[in-house]
């Protein structure tokens, strides 16, 4: 194929993929496909120039800004970055700055210092701030890099982006920065719109852009948005000689930057930061998918200038893509320790982000049918963390008639029982309880760091064990014997000791630990500690009425039903009475109220803006020294704390006299009780 035919289609396979990313937030194809047409599109230019052209991606960053929203013009424009992919990409990119600066033979005391700042690439929308006085007057997106979309009154709900800087600055400043949306938040998120049957967000980085894009802005305040500041559009505006400086001076002015940003003073301080964040990425709370190198020193920035889409002082370095597209061989469908059965895809292996991938889940039968998922698909998956990887979409375009629709059974596929859906739930499940295979997960579970985490008694132990009947119930964990496992194949004596001092350990776990580990539908390690604090005992609770627990702010109907049930089975009550016969015995982790939780009995509620702490950072306050938290002002709340700006909350608190305090008052009740 002749180069000007393959650039043709490069060009349109490229703007036709930017339009669905950009705009749409709907890729076809994973990042690290995009990047692989892309620098084939670049090597083509690079050796063809004459055939360059005004509307090649190479030319323009971002896609065209969507109609619905007015249009904003940025004053100086918001260029895209080149990739590099590893450390020779990065010392490729020194080598051009020297070259550019003409310092490939300078002798030492001709160099030029050259030093660079890191910063993590977050996986989000790009945006644009313009404070006036102060004030913050408008916000936008990228867009294509000279107009974005006006997304002001979005912008204003994220709590992180302050409404009014704290210290004077320039009568004009445009902030740059990116909005992003955390892996919780996108789960919690996406959970709620599978219960809703609506399309679920493919990663933070299309949540947080189709947050941003809702034309009701009370939609995007409901989103978990956040933002973090990396830049300025013109560094005249700040007293700043260079990044390091100006990321300290944004943080100055009360906007949040990234903590992880790190001066490096030479390339190969880049490549090791690069490597540790590469290594770093997945325990974060939100997704990286790179970072970004810029010349530390302004002068040089400036001196280096821009290229036609992106500066020549800056080069995006991107990890190995978490996405990628392979075929959907067959689906296997699992019980769980609640019952419910999930399908799960069986692909062809492929590498994703560093792993090989052969598995993927399917969520339930409502998902991969809004998908219309079909065996022989080419679907594209992606990885987050060290969970199991998720199908997003079969790429429809591929089909050649041959793929089969996935169908659900009608009996679960271990026990034989008939399935259930209940109405109103996306879950179908085995309601059988003597079901082998919810008793072998609700064990893992148990023996599992989410559970009582009894070191040695993983799940491949596990399966052993309850294959050969040693352990079919929670009881029989504590009634093993130490010649028993010694004589297990893949076992000794050693370890046979070392599981036995493991499962000796845990005899008098911490309540909260323990109702999270037994697998009471509805209870995990949050509720648990809800009851924990509540219930001083597993008697207390045992017996707790269905009043009782809806008195928990943090337990609803649902939750406290399934309480209710759970301990009013007869076989539970059995299991409960074997494992005291074993010595087993639950012990209360809640802390004296006269001494360690002074805030035992009382509900606040937060209204108004607090200075000092974060809201969730108060919440978070009270909880540990045994409050709760109210939602709204009720008769059962008993403390408001006012911040700045508070409005109709403390005015309907004083109505009911309700106690209400400063945010200085509220410090000093934290205060443990003499």
């Amino acid at each position: 194929m002749d180069a000007e035919k393959r650039l043709r289609e490069l060009r349109a396979l490229l703007q036709d993929h930017a339009h669905r990313y950009y705009v749409l937030d709907d890729p076809l194809i994973s990042d690290g496909e995009y990047d692989l047409l892309f620098q084939e599109l670049l090597g083509l230019e690079e050796q063809h120039p004459e055939l360059i052209t005004a509307d090649s991606p190479s030319q323009r960053p971002g896609g065209a800004p969507l109609e619905k929203f007015a249009q904003v013009v940025h004053r100086v424009p918001m260029l895209s970055l080149e990739n590099a992919f590893n450390a020779a990409d990065l010392q490729g990119f020194e080598d051009r700055l020297l070259r550019f600066l003409n310092q490939e033979n300078a002798t030492a005391d001709q160099a030029v210092p050259l030093s660079y700042m890191a910063e993590p690439k977050i996986d989000g929308l790009a945006v644009e701030l313009v404070y006036e006085q102060g004030r913050l007057l408008q916000g936008s997106t990228r867009g294509d890099g000279s107009r974005g979309e006006d997304i002001t009154a979005q912008l204003r709900t994220i709590p992180s982006i302050p409404r009014t800087l704290q210290t004077t600055a320039a009568a004009r400043l445009e902030i740059r920065g990116e909005v992003f949306m955390d892996r919780q938040a996108l789960i919690a998120l996406n959970q709620e719109r599978l219960e809703n049957g609506e399309p679920l967000f493919a990663n933070p980085r299309n949540a947080a852009a189709g947050s941003l894009r809702q034309l009701d802005p009370a939609i995007t305040a409901r989103r978990s948005l956040k933002f973090l500041a990396y830049g300025i559009a013109d560094p005249a505006q700040s007293p700043c000689s260079s990044q390091q400086e100006l990321l300290v001076w944004l943080e100055g002015l009360g906007l949040p930057v990234n903590g992880l940003a790190r001066f490096c003073p030479t390339m190969g301080d880049v490549t090791s930061r690069f490597e540790q964040l590469a290594a770093e990425r997945q325990a974060m709370a939100y997704d990286i998918d790179g970072m970004v190198v810029k010349v530390n020193n302004f002068a040089l920035q400036h001196r280096l200038g821009n290229k036609a889409r992106a500066p020549r002082w800056a080069i995006a370095c991107k990890f190995p893509a978490l996405q990628a597209t392979t075929r959907l061989l067959s689906v296997d469908f699992q019980v769980g320790r609640t019952g419910a059965v999930t399908p799960v895809a069986l692909l062809e292996p492929v590498e994703v982000g560093g792993v090989t991938v052969s598995r993927a889940t399917l969520h339930n039968r409502d998902e991969f049918e809004r998908k219309d998922l079909r065996v022989g698909d080419t679907v594209l998956i992606q990885r987050a963390g060290d969970v199991i990887p998720e199908v997003v979409k079969a790429m429809v375009e591929g089909r050649d008639g041959s793929e089969r629709p996935l169908t659900m059974p009608t009996h679960c596929p271990v026990c034989g029982h008939a399935l259930v859906k209940e109405a109103g739930e996306a879950v179908t499940r085995c309601v059988n309880p003597h079901c082998p295979a919810q008793r072998l997960r609700a064990l893992i579970h148990f023996c599992s760091r989410a559970g009582l985490d009894i070191e040695g008694l993983g799940r491949k132990s596990m399966e052993q064990l309850f294959d050969l009947r040693l352990v079919r119930d929670i009881p029989d964990i504590f009634t093993l014997r130490q010649e028993q496992l010694a004589g297990l194949p893949g076992w000794g004596a050693k370890s046979a000791d070392n599981v036995m001092a493991a499962i000796e350990a845990v005899r008098h776990p911490p309540l909260g630990k323990f109702l999270a580990a037994i697998g009471i539908r509805f209870v995990g390690e949050i509720t648990a500690s809800l009851l924990e604090q509540r219930f001083p005992t597993l008697d207390d609770l045992m017996q707790a009425p269905m009043e009782a627990l809806l008195e928990i702010d943090g337990i609803g109907d649902q939750a406290a039903g399934s309480i209710v049930d759970y301990f009013s089975d007869s076989e539970v009550r059995a299991m409960f009475e074997r494992l005291h016969q074993a010595g087993v015995a639950p012990e209360s982790g809640r802390l004296d109220p006269r001494e360690d939780q002074p805030l035992s009995g009382l509900v606040f509620l937060f209204t108004g803006t607090l200075m000092s702490l974060s809201r969730t950072e108060a919440k978070k306050l009270v909880k540990e020294r045994g409050g709760q938290i109210a939602t709204t002002v009720t008769q059962k709340m008993t403390h408001l704390v006012a911040g700045e700006k508070a409005g109709s909350k403390l005015k309907k608190a004083r109505e009911l006299d309700k106690i209400v305090v400063t945010e200085a008052e509220f410090l000093q009740m934290l205060r443990p009780r003499p």
